[in-house]
């Protein structure tokens, strides 16, 4: 797996496109990888789940829920991927693969950001987004958001209180049931989801036009 990720040209991989980014449009450069827009969702989301890398279990002393932690218990040594745990973990063969099973691996694409962010210096870095709400659909705008912040929990492999979110049906459940924005909006009865970090009011506002115009696929 490793030898064939380093073969991925990274010029191949979009970062954060406009056209592809949960339904907002973007003021970031798009040859730069942002810490809290894509790198910090995509590891709380994947890694800092509960039994893992979240600040109550931190399994092997590892904690990975903002950048302090992430940088130095997951020993990255910025714009030298190669020396750094954290992403040689991800790419491991053997049994220090990470995420391990039951969990699925991040897909190739994930790791190519992670690297890339690495390369360019692993900063603390962010960009401003301005929100679009003219055209929300699952497939182009909601789905994404879900992977990007909801699914590394709600797995079938790792299903969190119970909760699978891997398909539409799934979700229009959730949101035709009132927790999908109870949760997220952290109201007082609903679990807070995600539970490292709040969504933003771009995210929230999506999801709420996306419930209220019928739930376009």
């Amino acid at each position: 797996m490793k030898a064939w990720i380093e073969t991925l040209d990274l010029d191949s991989i979009p970062v954060n496109d406009p056209s592809s980014n949960d339904g907002i449009i973007s003021n970031c450069h798009l040859d730069t990888v942002y810490f809290q827009t894509t790198i910090l969702p995509l590891v709380l989301s994947s890694c800092a789940t509960t039994q893992c890398h979240d600040k109550v279990s931190h399994r092997d002393g590892i904690m990975l829920t903002d950048y302090e932690s992430i940088i130095k218990t997951g020993k990255i040594k910025p714009g030298d991927p190669g020396d750094s745990e954290f992403y040689e973990s991800l790419t491991d063969d053997g049994d220090d693969l990470m995420p391990p099973a039951p969990y699925k691996p991040l897909d190739n694409e994930k790791i190519m950001l992670i690297k890339q962010w690495i390369l360019q210096g692993a900063k603390n870095n962010s960009c401003n987004d301005v929100c679009d709400t003219t055209n929300i659909t699952f497939t182009a705008t909601i789905w994404p958001m879900m992977q990007n912040y909801c699914t590394g929990c709600h797995s079938t492999a790792n299903p969190g209180g119970g909760i699978i979110i891997e398909s539409y049906n799934d979700l229009v459940t959730l949101a035709n049931n009132g927790s999908l924005m109870g949760s997220v909006r952290y109201e007082e009865g609903y679990a807070k989801m995600p539970t490292n970090q709040q969504l933003s009011d771009c995210n929230i506002n999506l999801l709420q036009k996306w419930i209220d115009r019928g739930l376009p696929e």
